[in-house]
């Protein structure tokens, strides 16, 4: 089979086609979706209908495991979550926000993976903010005030106990533990280089950053909220539209992500795992 990859036409991501992830991937072609994998920031592999085994087997082409905290694992699995909603669920919808997978960690992910196992037949549509893009069309002068930036991280305003997921969170299929140590916090560049082509762009955003290093939360939070609107504008977002056997994978130093509903009285269930901070190998 011959690898294909044809980018989307929007402001990120394209379609893989070419390869059977149900069978074992040679160096030269994993060196091959790497870079089209950085290169487009969120690759589609439709029609695989691969198992969990062979979920891991495609995350570690990339790296190790990275380290998912706040979820429990499916059962016999150590590094697989399932992000699931069933058919008659009425809690609010899981990741309806902007954000970047687990940036309050001190090495963050640098990819996540997810595997259909059951797609709606209308809606869930998953975002994504291409945030070299977002950097790119700010003019310079805005920049230089920028990039100087140190954001704040944390996960409390999600899995702390009193969070959006926390003890009041009622009537969710996913199993979601929070804890007080989303109250921990962690400081990355707002702007930082990628680590693997250099690039510039926004890292995450409002939400896991909850303020800027020697920033009062006065002047912080209305920049941070300005940023945010900017990060998302629609000249920088692609919509993926799901399809049964699809894997997908994506760039979480690159873009940002959001989920969308749509898909009332319709389960819907992936397969998630994340691919640790590269170590540049």
């Amino acid at each position: 089979m011959t690898l294909r990859v044809e980018p989307s036409g929007g402001a990120c991501g394209a379609r893989v086609t070419g390869l059977d992830l149900s069978q074992p991937l040679d160096a030269d072609t994993v060196q091959a979706v790497r870079q089209a994998w950085l290169e487009h920031h969120f690759l589609a592999f439709p029609d695989q209908r691969i198992n969990d085994d062979q979920l891991e087997r495609f995350t570690l082409y990339f790296g190790q495991y990275g380290d998912d905290p706040f979820f429990a694992p499916i059962a016999g699995r150590k590094h697989i979550a399932a992000i699931r909603r069933e058919a008659d669920e009425q809690s609010p919808l899981f990741a309806e926000n902007w954000h970047t997978d687990w940036s309050f960690q001190a090495r963050p992910p640098s990819g996540t993976c997810l595997n259909a196992v059951d797609i709606p037949p209308m809606g869930g549509d998953t975002l994504y903010a291409n945030q070299h893009m977002a950097w790119d069309a700010l003019d310079p002068a805005r920049q230089a005030l920028l990039a100087r930036l140190v954001a704040v991280h944390s996960a409390r305003l999600a899995y702390a106990p009193d969070g959006s997921y926390g003890n009041k969170d009622k009537g969710r299929s996913m199993d979601i533990r929070p804890s007080t140590a989303a109250l921990a916090t962690q400081t990355h560049p707002l702007v930082p280089a990628h680590p693997e082509t250099g690039r510039r762009g926004f890292y995450s955003t409002l939400g896991y950053i909850v303020g800027i290093e020697g920033m009062a939360d006065s002047e912080a939070i209305p920049l941070l909220l300005e940023l945010q609107k900017w990060q998302g504008d629609e000249r920088f977002v692609y919509r993926h539209r799901w399809e049964p056997g699809m894997l997908v994978m994506w760039d979480n130093r690159s873009v940002l992500h959001k989920a969308t509903g749509g898909y009332e009285g319709h389960r819907r269930e992936l397969h998630r795992t994340t691919i640790a901070a590269w170590d540049g190998s």
